[in-house]
């Protein structure tokens, strides 16, 4: 059955194995997440749970949230997300989800919305290459040809625009260190997001990458 939890991205850094390996880490924090609402099939026409992270202060919270969060007993929350494919009977509304769910050696899926880099050109957004850099070429980082046909751009075109800041979902990474006592994650590798922020960490179907 699928887990999950929500946290925040803190940072990477880089630990020790026992057998003395250097591994990269990010550093996920995941205080607490109180279980906003457990869904099935009778009442909603599917099966989730609903998690929520962060406390929302009450000035920015409307009315329909703050009355969502009072049936878990909870304030209002800034992140929620729902988690399906779980075993419902493991979840009550108002109850808490934290790290210990997972465990060292874990497969992992985590999802998060990537660094925003700005208005960027076609070479650093597309990866495309220069035209050539002689004297006279007059070519060197436009976007080329827009084709044959006038007045129309080609779906699909790579163009110049807004990079960054998409919905991204990196698998099967693994669970290096679980540190309960202080809500935190070790997930080898890199993550999606800027430092702080806030990622869905879910338990990955069919990896080869699981420790043993």
């Amino acid at each position: 059955m699928t887990k999950g939890i929500l946290g925040r991205k803190v940072g990477m850094t880089q630990i020790f194995t026992k057998d003395g390996i250097l591994v990269p880490v990010t550093v996920v924090e995941a205080t607490p997440n109180i279980v906003m609402q457990v869904k099935t099939v009778e009442s909603d026409g599917y099966e989730a749970v609903q998690l929520g992270y962060q406390d929302k202060r009450d000035v920015l919270s409307n009315k329909p949230e703050k009355g969502h969060a009072a049936k878990a007993k909870t304030s209002p929350k800034r992140f929620i997300r729902e988690i399906r494919g779980v075993e419902l009977k493991n979840y009550e509304v108002g109850s808490k989800v934290t790290v210990d769910t997972f465990k060292e050696g874990d497969a992992v899926n985590v999802t998060g919305i990537t660094r925003g880099h700005g208005y960027q050109g076609n070479i650093r957004r597309w990866g495309q290459g220069r035209g050539p850099e002689a004297h006279g070429s007059r070519y060197h980082r436009v976007p080329g040809s827009m084709g044959s046909i006038i007045n129309r751009v080609p779906k699909g075109k790579h163009l110049p625009g807004h990079m960054g800041v998409k919905r991204v979902t990196i698998e099967n990474l693994v669970i290096e260190k679980v540190v309960a006592d202080k809500n935190v994650l070790l997930i080898k590798g890199n993550v999606p997001g800027a430092k702080n922020s806030l990622i869905t960490v879910k338990s990955a179907h069919n990896s080869t990458k699981a420790k043993k």
